[in-house]
């Protein structure tokens, strides 16, 4: 199956089946989004929306956020990973918003990162849920899951991973198929265990077409095979070795 015919059966199978997937993190306006994901950065979702209702009750609008001090955002944060630079990071945007962009979060990716805490992953989320731009962000889960599909090629970097989606995707389909890898990614297609006994795209995936064909189980058993005859072969060494030493040791 070429690269083609995966796009065309991922793009298929997903916009049946998932047609209006969107962010797991809650929230209720372009800023709060724009602070919740900041947040998220090597952090669950689960555990951003655990920690933003306080903190949004607390700093409701940019100018609120702007006023506070660090130590005061980092003890609404402190359960998320690395708090003190995201309490600095969301301070400092905060003023930034309200000071050069008139409390008005940004459309482009160019303005949104100019804000600090905010990198193309982040300019690249607010850009397409916000304002629906088609833009993808590329996280892990899209990292992992594009280059295991086989939608990517050889792309060893997240910006050569959103290169090449972009190049590939329908033109219309970019901002939710961010969404489509990121809930596969999460609930399926694991970094450890992925799931592919459950996997409904199983059948174009590269992943599972190297890993689990006829021709890849009997590669892996031969190997398996190979293995045990190594390990045999070595412990049957060790065993001489031990006895001509054995021997050895009683003629001296």
């Amino acid at each position: 199956m070429n690269k083609a015919q995966r796009y065309k059966h991922f793009v298929e199978y997903f916009s049946t089946h998932q047609p209006g997937a969107e962010t797991e993190l809650h929230y209720g306006n372009p800023y709060e989004l724009l602070v919740a994901v900041i947040l998220s950065a090597q952090c669950t979702d689960k555990r951003i929306n655990q920690v933003t209702p306080a903190l949004f009750e607390r700093f409701p609008i940019p100018e609120s956020l702007a006023g506070a001090s660090v130590d005061e955002v980092f003890g609404y944060i402190r359960s998320v990973s690395y708090p003190n630079n995201k309490a600095k990071h969301l301070v400092g945007m905060a003023k930034m918003l309200v000071e050069t962009f008139h409390s008005v979060v940004p459309a482009t990716q160019e303005e949104l990162q100019k804000l600090p805490g905010v990198g193309r992953k982040t300019a690249n989320v607010i850009a397409s849920v916000v304002y629906e731009a088609q833009a993808i962000a590329v996280d892990t889960h899209v990292f992992r899951v594009a280059n295991r599909i086989g939608l990517t090629t050889n792309a060893k970097t997240p910006l050569a991973v959103e290169k090449q989606l972009l190049k590939y995707l329908p033109p219309d389909v970019p901002r939710i198929a961010h969404h489509w890898l990121i809930l596969h990614g999460r609930y399926v297609c694991l970094a450890r265990n992925p799931k592919c006994e459950i996997c409904p795209i199983s059948w174009f995936c590269k992943y599972y077409e190297r890993t689990h064909t006829e021709a890849a189980l009997q590669k892996a058993e031969a190997l398996k095979v190979k293995k045990v005859k190594v390990q045999k072969k070595k412990a049957a060494l060790n065993k001489i070795s031990k006895e001509l030493k054995k021997r050895d040791g009683n003629n001296g």
